[in-house]
């Protein structure tokens, strides 16, 4: 089982980034996915929701109106596209897939935003 995470980067605030993760090893669309993230210091929290099929999605407060999560069960990848970055949303950024009792992290990856 193997949830990759790709798209981090060094962002200006005002900017945008895309973060994709690929599934492999599980039936991915059996699965609904999340995006969480981690800021130095602070505890992991939960960013964005997908339902197993795309049809439900939930986000945090802080994130509603720029953050966009979606999935491609064809690909087995879920994207979190990330619009009018802030500092605040600097973290690590990782995937979580789950059904019932059986989930899976994936190892993160890093978003600066800072001019």
């Amino acid at each position: 089982v193997q949830l990759v995470e790709s798209g981090g980067a060094l962002v200006q605030p005002g900017g945008s980034l895309r973060l994709s993760c690929a599934a492999s090893g599980f039936t991915f669309s059996s699965y609904y996915m999340r995006w969480y993230r981690q800021a130095p210091g602070k505890e992991r929290e939960l960013v964005a929701h997908i339902s197993s099929g795309g049809g439900n999605t939930n986000y945090v407060d802080s994130v509603k109106g720029r953050f966009a999560i979606s999935r491609d069960n064809a690909k087995n990848t879920v994207y979190l596209q990330m619009n009018n970055l802030k500092p605040a949303d600097t973290g690590v950024y990782y995937c979580y897939a789950r059904r019932g009792s059986v989930d899976f992290w994936g190892q993160g990856t890093q978003v600066v935003v800072s001019s």
